[in-house]
């Protein structure tokens, strides 16, 4: 096991350190300098990103890259594209990025290209996405399969029901896909209760097909489907195999729920569940918006890989988005990151990149064992404009706390529409440069008197300004741009995690709520011994639940 470099005792460290004690932020003055927004401004295939809005001055954007040359984060880089097993705590390699390669590329893991193993899988994959499109595969009835429903949790939920949001112009007409995730019962019974048996496949996301929440859901929604199916007078001969199938690679597991083993897609240890979503976990999108648009999605992953690897570091995207999260988070005092899509397909996304990087970078220890020295992971956040804007745009403008915030946006829009008035996507994005200028510029008290508001209010009218963001565009919303748009944030989470000196890439901390739940199965289902050996508070109120539990 390698000794990750300390961060905090090189130089680039120190010398950030004394530039952020230094900085004066002055956006209204730094403006003035009419280079600024093309200094630091970059393309990354259809990514336009202005980070000219951002704390980033040609000092501290040379420190910062001093700081990753120092930690030696391209030779990590570069392992990880390899092969090699940069995920220590568990012995794998961390080859979300071999899911995207071209089929005639080569990664060896353990002597073994895993190469055409992916493309193997993106195969079968399509065929039988294409199978369900065409109507060639069908239910026990005969009837084409119509709706799909996604049983999983994490990273076998997040990633496709995210992706699935965002590129829904491009679902086949007919087709829908629909989501379980939550061991809540309401999940399951809402999501079933107006579907036809006849026409539903459900795809179970489980690597192991031992997963509590994920297994739990699939049995609930095969007696759902059976029953329904006997309710009207149908065999149930068979039905599991033509209504259900499977991402696992516990293909025994798989059998025993009735699934055949011919339709269970698999994907492998050196992919973790929250870079999954270009695996056989992204099914349910491959069959929604098709096999070629689903090579599209990966192609994006693909060119933001690309850029990643080999653009210099003065004009690398990720590279750079995750050096000036460093600075906010280590110099500046930030805890926090928005992420403010201006787009309402991508409603979910906020909510995608908190696994993403809380997860991967909510670590107290480094990849040898090590406390960490420094502040690690951000809480990331967020919500589509314009509804943050009527929300929590309040504390970020004029609150205690500094925010940085990500603002993206699509020149074009899915559906052009024009009111009596104006055309309604340049008033959304109208809003988006609105936001991101009051940000940086603020309004002065002069300003606000100016305008003749009453000398007692003028405090509350004043905006500071001088708040944090970068902005990023692309043409519009499609499956590449969507591709390209996670692997940043992939590398942006990467980048920090190296810099830390932590393990980006295990979850131990989940675990340990998994096995309390496990082991209190039966105090909550009112073993008075197993109650008795629970500390007073978990006993008060596993007792509150069976006195009020409804029999």
């Amino acid at each position: 096991m390698t000794t990750p470099i300390d961060a905090t005792l090189t130089d680039a460290w120190g010398r950030l350190g004394q530039l952020h004690a230094e900085l004066n932020v002055d956006f209204r003055k730094w403006f003035e300098d009419e280079s600024r927004a093309e200094k630091f401004t970059y393309q990354a295939g259809d990514l336009y990103v202005d980070m000219s809005k951002s704390y980033l001055t040609e000092d501290i954007k040379a420190a910062l890259i001093e700081l990753a040359e120092q930690v030696n984060l391209a030779e990590r880089r570069d392992a990880m594209f390899s092969g090699e097993k940069i995920n220590v705590t568990e012995n794998r390699a961390v080859l979300h990025t071999a899911l995207r390669r071209e089929k005639d590329d080569e990664v060896l893991v353990d002597g073994e290209n895993v190469i055409p193993q992916v493309h193997e899988v993106l195969k079968r994959m399509y065929t039988f996405a294409d199978a369900v499109r065409d109507g060639s595969w069908t239910g026990v009835t005969g009837k084409p399969l119509t709706t799909i429903v996604n049983v999983g949790i994490g990273g076998s939920d997040l990633g496709p029901v995210m992706a699935y949001e965002a590129l829904k112009p491009y679902v086949k007409e007919g087709l829908e896909c629909r989501f379980i995730s939550n061991i809540d019962p309401t999940d399951v019974s809402e999501t079933l209760k107006d579907l036809d048996p006849e026409t539903t496949l459900v795809i179970v996301a489980s690597k192991t097909f031992t997963t509590l929440e994920t297994l739990t859901n699939a049995r609930q929604v095969r007696s759902w489907l059976l029953s329904k199916l006997e309710e009207r007078g149908i065999s149930t001969d068979g039905a599991v195999a033509k209504h259900f199938i499977a991402v696992s690679t516990n293909l025994e597991k798989v059998s025993e729920f009735g699934i055949d083993p011919e339709n269970a897609f698999g994907f492998w240890d050196w992919v973790g569940g929250r870079y999954s979503v270009d695996s056989a976990v992204g099914m349910p999108l491959a069959i929604a918006i098709g096999p070629q648009a689903f090579s599209n999605f990966l192609g994006g992953f693909r060119i933001m890989d690309t850029h990643f690897a080999t653009a210099p570091a003065e004009r690398n995207v990720p590279l750079l988005m995750g050096l000036l999260n460093i600075f906010y988070v280590n110099f500046v005092g930030a805890p926090t990151h928005a992420i403010l899509p201006y787009s309402q397909y991508l409603h979910r996304f906020a909510a995608y990149l908190q696994q993403l990087t809380m997860e991967s970078n909510g670590k107290r220890v480094r990849w040898d064992g090590s406390p960490v020295t420094s502040q690690t992971g951000e809480v990331f956040w967020g919500e589509p404009g314009t509804n943050g804007q009527h929300a929590f745009y309040q504390l970020i403008h004029q609150g205690t706390q500094l925010v940085p915030a990500d603002f993206i946006a699509f020149a074009n829009p899915t559906f052009p529409l024009k009111d009596s008035e104006a055309d309604q996507h340049e008033l959304f994005l109208g809003n988006f440069f609105g936001q991101t200028k009051a940000l940086a510029f603020g309004k002065t008290a002069d300003e606000v008197r100016a305008e003749g508001v009453d000398e007692a209010l003028v405090t509350a009218r004043e905006f500071p300004g001088n708040k944090p963001t970068t902005s990023i565009m692309a043409p519009s919303l499609t499956p590449s741009v969507l591709g390209q748009l996670i692997a940043l944030y992939e590398h942006i989470t990467f980048v920090q995690g190296i810099v830390w000196g932590i393990d980006s890439f295990d979850q131990w901390g989940v675990e340990l709520g998994k096995q309390m739940a496990n082991q209190l199965t039966s105090a909550v289902a009112g073993d008075q011994e197993a109650i008795a050996k629970q500390d007073s508070s978990t006993r008060g109120l596993i007792n509150y639940y069976l006195e009020k539990r409804s029999k």
